[in-house]
C-alpha cells in the first residue's frame, strides 16, 4: 500500500531558490510558451535563467522546460511545438538533434516499491544527430545515442544505442548514418 502522506522531496534539489522558480514559471507561462514570442527570444530567456544553449538553436512555441538551469542544448538543434522537457535532473541535448512535436523528456519518476513513493530521478542525454520523433517519450536515466531515432510514439526506457531506431512497439533495428 502506498503511504503518500509520507512522501517528501528528500534527495531532490531544484537548483534555485523559490523566487527564481516563481519568476521562471511566470515568464514561461506568459511569454516563453506563447505563439507570438520569437524563437530567438526563447533562447535568450533560457540563457538568462541559466541554460547552456548553443548557436542556431530553434525552440518553437508551447515548449515547456521545468528548470532552465538544468538544461544544455548543442548547436543547431530543433525543439518542436509542445515538447516537454521535464528536467528535475539535468537534460543534455547534443548538436544537430531534433526533438519533435509533443515529445517528452522526463527525468523524474518514483520508486514503485517504496511505500513513501520516493523519487527515483536520473539525467537524460540525447547525443549528437539523434531524433526524438513526434510524441516519443524518453525516460529517466536514458541515453539516446548518436544519430539514433526514438520513433514516433515510442517509449524509450533503456539506453538506445547509436544508429538504432526504436519503433512504437519497442522493436529496435539499425539505421544508416545520415548523409
Amino acid at each position: 500500500m502506498r503511504d503518500l502522506p509520507a512522501f517528501t522531496l528528500a534527495g531532490y534539489d531544484k537548483g534555485r531558490g523559490l523566487l527564481t522558480q516563481a519568476l521562471w514559471f511566470a515568464v514561461m507561462n506568459t511569454l516563453f510558451m506563447a505563439w507570438f514570442c520569437p524563437a530567438r527570444l526563447r533562447v535568450a530567456l533560457l540563457r538568462a535563467f541559466g541554460a547552456q544553449i548553443g548557436e542556431g538553436v530553434l525552440i518553437r512555441h508551447r515548449v515547456r522546460v521545468l528548470w532552465p538551469w538544468k538544461l544544455t542544448v548543442g548547436d543547431h538543434t530543433w525543439i518542436g511545438e509542445g515538447a516537454w522537457l521535464l528536467n528535475l535532473e539535468p537534460v543534455t541535448i547534443g548538436a544537430n538533434v531534433c526533438v519533435s512535436q509533443e515529445a517528452l523528456l522526463c527525468t523524474g519518476s518514483h520508486d514503485h516499491r517504496a511505500a513513501d513513493f520516493r523519487y527515483r530521478n536520473a539525467p537524460i542525454v540525447i547525443e549528437d544527430g539523434a531524433w526524438v520523433a513526434v510524441r516519443a517519450t524518453v525516460l529517466a536515466g536514458v541515453t539516446v545515442g548518436r544519430c539514433a531515432v526514438a520513433g514516433a510514439g515510442s517509449v524509450v526506457h533503456r539506453n538506445l544505442p547509436a544508429l538504432t531506431l526504436q519503433t512504437m512497439d519497442g522493436q529496435r533495428r539499425p539505421v544508416e548514418e545520415p548523409k
